[in-house]
């Protein structure tokens, strides 16, 4: 009996630590999901996404556990989502049935924001080269920059998914951190004066506009990035979906519990992948010190390329919009509006914001689209 009981604890948990020291570093990595599941709690940091993920990452990390992608089980077979980009073009279908072009319809202009802060992408791409990472690698941990979890996992899968782990919860992780990342890059850039510019009412965009548009931007996007067509085809397709008026029953599922679902999927398989000896590895600590550089970098082009608009425009455009330039959907464009607002509480600038937010979604995926042709992925 006694040695029975003792047979058994070798093939718990606990046993297992104890047999194998190097394996605390699991339980490290479970303690780094319980942080993200408190920071999507406690601070309300994209909860939607970082509590799925906290609590995959808990589940991988178990010692002797079945629920990672490395075991046979069923997060195994859902893994499969991730590394062959199944889950990040569901997840585009559910966020263009979700988006509403209208505010980057009706003032064009706008969209140069978001395409400035795409220049992260590329700088850090460059800087992922410069640490030693190979070109396909240095295209993964460039699209950070883009502030777009499922287009980083997308392109990702397909260049480097080696990286896959590490760079998904550097993406997501630094989405969640806009609120803390941006606000002081927006202000040191910026002054008072500036971020007191109030933004003229945007004009009414008409249906006809708001229905051809979603085709128009899919011809023109994929001919110039056809690798992206999957994403953009779907981002699009969600859109026409919503759009349209006849398909109203296919657009509110996208946009609900379809892409509802999806993203739990996403969020518990991208944290299980995050196992220690996958991801507590020196090229990780490169990637997240590379992801908020990507962040940073993104943010000051958006702000700085809003500035350099005002010198050549007679309509002055508020710099904080170009921090929204970044694809975190809505995320940027709620965090540009409060920064407006501690200086003056009576300017609105959320559906000025969604512009460059939107018009950053678009951006980045043609970028991961250009990437993807350069690099052979």
């Amino acid at each position: 009996m006694s040695n029975g009981v003792i047979d058994f604890f070798w093939t718990t948990g606990i046993g297992h630590v104890l047999a194998h020291p190097d394996t605390v570093l699991n339980l490290l990595m479970m303690g780094f999901g319980l942080i993200l599941i408190a920071l999507g709690i406690v601070r309300k940091f994209e909860p939607l996404l970082l509590i799925p993920i906290g609590f995959g990452m808990m589940m991988g990390n178990v010692p002797l556990s079945e629920a990672s992608p490395a075991a046979e089980g069923v997060i195994h077979y859902l893994y499969f989502g991730v590394e062959h980009e199944i889950f990040p073009a569901l997840i585009f279908l559910g966020v263009g049935a979700m988006t509403d072009f209208s505010a980057m319809l009706s003032q064009p202009r706008l969209i140069l924001l978001g395409a400035a802060a795409q220049v992260g992408i590329f700088a850090t791409y460059w800087g992922a080269l410069t640490l030693g990472f190979t070109p396909a690698e240095a295209g993964a941990i460039g699209i950070i920059g883009g502030a777009d979890g499922p287009t980083t996992i997308f392109i990702t899968a397909r260049l480097a998914p080696h990286l896959l782990p590490a760079v998904a919860v550097a993406a997501y992780g630094y989405m969640a951190l806009v609120p803390v990342i941006q606000p002081p890059i927006v202000r040191l850039l910026t002054t008072r004066k500036e971020r007191l510019i109030q933004m003229p009412t945007p004009r009414e965009v008409s249906k006809t506009e708001r229905i051809l548009f979603p085709i128009a931007a899919f011809v023109l996007c994929t001919m110039f990035a056809p690798k992206a067509t999957t994403l953009l085809g779907m981002l699009f397709f969600g859109n026409l979906l919503k759009e349209s008026g006849v398909t109203d029953r296919l657009a509110n599922t996208a946009k609900s519990a379809f892409i509802d679902s999806v993203t739990i999927l996403l969020g518990i398989c991208v944290g299980a992948g995050a196992t220690a000896e996958r991801f507590l590895t020196p090229t990780s600590l490169k990637i997240f010190a590379l992801g908020i550089v990507a962040f940073s970098i993104a943010t000051a082009s958006g702000v700085v390329f809003a500035k350099l608009m005002n010198r050549v425009s007679s309509k002055p455009v508020n710099p904080i919009l170009g921090a929204a330039g970044v694809s975190a959907v809505p995320m940027a464009a709620r965090v540009a509006m409060i920064t407006a607002q501690k200086d003056d509480p009576t300017n609105f600038l959320i559906m000025h914001a969604m512009a460059p937010n939107i018009a950053g979604v678009i951006g980045s995926a043609v970028a991961a689209g250009v990437l993807l042709g350069l690099l052979g992925g």
